[in-house]
């Protein structure tokens, strides 16, 4: 048996909270539906979400699925509603549908997540509404934007547009990941490099200069400090930075440490660009979904207010709402903001005047996104080589600076 934590309205309306005990979710609901209640939220109490949690981790790290499902990768959560949109779309009822997507699901997680969904659509609750009870899985953007539309009728046509816009945003994520990793892995090799030479090849050569007894070129001296501090400090060094990055990441939380932090990468010439390029398509991709799919536009920015990761341009997307809800225009107020690319601006008020608000924020989000795949592609592909050739360099400085008193004994032999 387990506990779950309820909340329900009695016959006359009132709202009443409580404890049940059931072996399942689905078998509480049923209970207090047989006690006259109708069920609005319904989670597994404190202590035995711990001790799922516990078993969970016993069972080798699935965590607690009781109720939340657990947390779904992005890719499974837009394969699955992709999925949900063939075969809805094809004529399948909802409730066959949910359950051909989980009887082919490899993962226990996912075909668990996708039953307990099936339950709550055949005890009669509609999908956004079973989507509730896989809150863990299903993220409040995502219930929102299949309850938008729902009552439309054309469920099939919300979930292709909702599987169209996750593919999506998984692909920009892809992008941003590998545009950070290979530069950040190249740097760290060469760096790496660099180091062992530093640390264990130019000591070594260096030992045979002692017993020359003769004056040491500049270079060579240089090289012969710098080899020194990284071996007797190096480690300090290494640790120093480590504790300096966790210290950084701390202050991070701090949201006024991360505002002025955010603030500055957004001023920052070069990367600024980028990436308020990244979080203007993402908010623009995610509103024009909302509309499309019928949310009024206050709900939707305050939707997509969420999928924005700068806290700077968080903010700029509140004073928007802000701006709406007293009676300005979209565009109007993203354009005061001054935290916009101008396209986007320009898009909004053109969709604005001939109400084709979501197409045309599609299609600046559409824009910015291939503007940062070339962006970012050019960086690479001079990243490469600039950073081959500064390795190159500081390589070719070390040799001379081993070869430099080689060189100058062979000179003075000859004499």
């Amino acid at each position: 048996m387990a506990a779950f934590e309820y909340v329900a309205l009695d016959t006359g309306g009132k709202r009443t909270k409580g404890v049940i005990t059931a072996e399942t979710a689905r078998l509480a609901r049923k209970e207090l539906l047989r006690r006259k209640l109708t069920p609005l939220q319904l989670s597994v109490s404190g202590r035995a979400r711990r001790a799922g949690d516990a078993e969970g981790k016993a069972q080798g790290g699935l965590g607690s699925l009781q109720l939340g499902g657990g947390a779904l990768p992005s890719k499974d959560v837009a394969l699955i509603t992709r999925q949900l949109a063939t075969l809805i779309r094809a004529g399948s009822p909802v409730e066959e549908a949910l359950r051909a997507v989980a009887g082919q699901a490899e993962k226990p997680a996912l075909r668990r997540v996708m039953h307990g969904v099936r339950d709550s659509v055949t005890e009669g609750y509609r999908l956004s509404e079973a989507l509730r009870s896989e809150r863990k899985a299903f993220t409040p953007l995502y219930r929102s934007m299949v309850g938008a539309d729902e009552a439309s009728g054309d469920l099939g046509a919300v979930l292709e547009r909702l599987a169209d816009y996750l593919e999506k945003a998984q692909t920009m994520r892809r992008k941003i990941t590998s545009a950070l990793i290979y530069p950040a892995a190249l740097a760290v090799t060469a760096l790496s490099v660099i180091v062992a030479l530093m640390v264990f090849v130019v000591p070594r050569v260096v030992e045979q200069f002692d017993s020359i007894g003769q004056e040491l070129p500049g270079l060579t001296l240089a090289m012969i400090a710098i080899s020194s501090f990284l071996r007797d400090f190096g480690l300090y060094l290494l640790i120093a930075l480590i504790i300096g990055g966790a210290a950084g990441a701390r202050a991070l939380r701090n949201p006024k440490v991360r505002r002025r932090f955010d603030g500055a990468l957004l001023a920052t010439p070069f990367i600024g660009k980028l990436v308020r390029s990244v979080n203007a398509a993402r908010f623009g991709r995610t509103l024009s979904t909302l509309i499309e799919s019928g949310a009024p536009v206050l709900e939707s920015l305050d939707a997509a207010k969420t999928t924005v990761s700068n806290t700077a341009l968080r903010e700029a997307v509140a004073d928007v709402a802000l701006a709406v809800r007293e009676g300005g225009s979209l565009s109007a107020a993203m354009k005061k903001a001054d935290m916009f690319p101008p396209l986007m601006v320009y898009m909004a008020a053109s969709g604005e005047n001939s109400g084709e608000l979501g197409p045309m924020l599609t299609k600046s989000a559409d824009y910015l996104e291939a503007e940062f795949e070339s962006t970012t592609s050019v960086v690479l592909n001079l990243l490469e080589p600039a950073i081959i050739i500064a390795m190159g360099g500081i390589v070719t400085t070390i040799v001379l600076a081993i070869l430099m008193p080689i060189l100058k004994l062979n000179s003075m032999a000859l004499t």
